[in-house]
């Protein structure tokens, strides 16, 4: 068990991982694969091979075992319920692509340097450290790559990226209880040439890459040689999307090119600028007068705001819907989320917009002993209710002993999650903010980590 603490504490990677393993051995990237070789192994052939693959796993829990909730995800939500989930009770298992929760709002923070990178992200044996130490609960970071709602199994492939030398280790695992918790991805709306030029600002190595470009491209931008209109290029950042989290990384912008730029790049101070494109209003979500003064306050600080849909993206400029090229050294991606293509995948009921579909006990409807929670679902339309940004709703599993094993009909479901909502907050520089405090909001865009507490 010691290994499986080391790695949790040590091994501290998304899909970029922030340090190099220094040991390539399969079992010392993933110590916890020794674990799971202890329990069971099946063969299953794979498709359109004739040679069976062999798997490892957690087979199903014994009467006299606690019973095994596993979760899928480390994002708000996930990370959320496993924090209200007593090990005493049940045996958590988690499965994750990366072994942390980040805090997304202050992500746009670290891209300047106001923040470290380590600030924003919480291991996750630190919010539920029974998956360090107790017998039957563990950590595993691996994707999620099928779902046995049949045979209560979900199939996982180990995370070998950023690596040469590891091949993908494929296990299956057992469960009593399911929670899929595994978030959204930022949407792209089909246009070309976003995923190959854009960076998102979901995740810590997004941010890293978004700290390196913008640190080259003043270091470039200020060697001989370099003509103006390149020079001009090199330090225009753009950031399409004028959400909370657009806004907010064009504030920080704002500040760190009067706060830095001008003091420590003096020779291109009037080169490097910022311009927010959003179809709409920027904070559509937010009222009238807090959006009049997040236009002000941007505006002051020196951020061009620009109304404009993106029809293309190349990789030196962005060519809007009425013809204007717009030239950059620096793109950010913020439009909003939706549904991974896994989720998507899934042979589960759906809602709207193609989150898993759930009641209002956060349970799949048709399937048995699965819950969905977070970015990745959506009350079905039998429902009669709207997509929510529910957040809170994460602690009602808990609550409706989520955890009990093969039914629920020995399970007290409690009241139906009713959603309030508490405000909506966002920073737009210069130590300005707005707070929403209105109590009557209708929400329809999927639900949404911003208004997590």
């Amino acid at each position: 068990m010691s290994l499986l603490r080391n790695l949790s504490k040590c091994y501290f990677s998304t899909t970029k991982p922030f340090l190099k393993p220094t040991n390539t051995d399969p079992f010392h990237r993933f110590p916890s694969l020794t674990l799971l070789s202890r329990f069971s192994t099946s063969t299953i052939p794979e498709p359109g091979s004739t040679s069976p693959v062999r798997y490892a796993g957690l087979g199903p829990t014994k009467p006299n075992e606690k019973p095994r909730v596993v979760v899928l995800g480390t994002g708000w939500a996930g990370c959320r319920f496993m924090k209200g989930l007593d090990s005493q009770i049940y045996d958590i298992v988690c499965v994750s692509p990366r072994n942390h929760m980040v805090f997304t709002p202050l992500l746009a923070s670290t891209c300047v340097g106001t923040l470290e990178f380590r600030s924003v992200a919480e291991p996750v044996a630190r919010i539920q450290p029974a998956i360090s130490y107790e017998p039957g609960s563990f950590f595993f970071l691996a994707n999620c790559t099928g779902i046995n709602a049949d045979k209560h199994e979900v199939q996982c492939e180990t995370v070998t990226e950023g690596t040469q030398t590891l091949d993908p280790w494929k296990f299956t695992i057992s469960y009593d209880k399911l929670v899929i918790a595994l978030g959204a991805q930022p949407t792209t709306f089909g246009i070309h040439g976003v995923h190959e030029h854009a960076i998102f600002l979901r995740e810590v190595y997004h941010a890293q890459e978004i700290r390196r470009k913008l640190l080259l491209n003043l270091m470039m931008s200020d060697v001989p040689g370099i003509e103006e209109e390149e020079k001009k290029r090199l330090l225009h950042c753009v950031v399409v999307g004028g959400g909370p989290t657009g806004v907010e990384f064009s504030g920080e912008l704002s500040d760190f090119i009067m706060r830095d730029v001008r003091q420590r790049y003096a020779h291109v101070k009037d080169y490097i600028h910022v311009t927010l494109i959003e179809a709409n209003e920027i904070l559509s979500s937010f009222d009238d007068r807090l959006r009049h003064y997040a236009t002000n306050q941007l505006t002051k600080s020196g951020v061009r705001l620009v109304r404009g849909i993106v029809k293309d993206v190349e990789e030196k400029k962005i060519i809007l819907n009425d013809g204007t090229e717009v030239p950059y050294g620096l793109l950010v991606w913020s439009t909003g989320v939706g549904p991974s293509p896994f989720i998507q995948s899934l042979d589960l009921p759906k809602s709207p917009g193609g989150r898993i579909g759930i009641d209002e006990w956060l349970r799949v409807p048709s399937v048995q002993d699965i819950f969905s929670i977070g970015d990745c679902s959506g009350f079905v339309e039998s429902t009669g209710k709207p997509t929510l940004p529910a957040l809170a709703q994460v602690t009602y599993i808990g609550k409706a002993n989520g955890g009990r094993a093969n039914s629920m009909k020995d399970v007290d479901l409690g009241n139906q999650f009713v959603y309030k909502h508490l405000g909506s907050m966002a920073t737009v520089g210069s130590y300005k903010a707005l707070v929403d405090l209105r109590q009557n909001k209708v929400f329809n865009k999927g639900i949404s980590d911003e208004f997590f507490g």
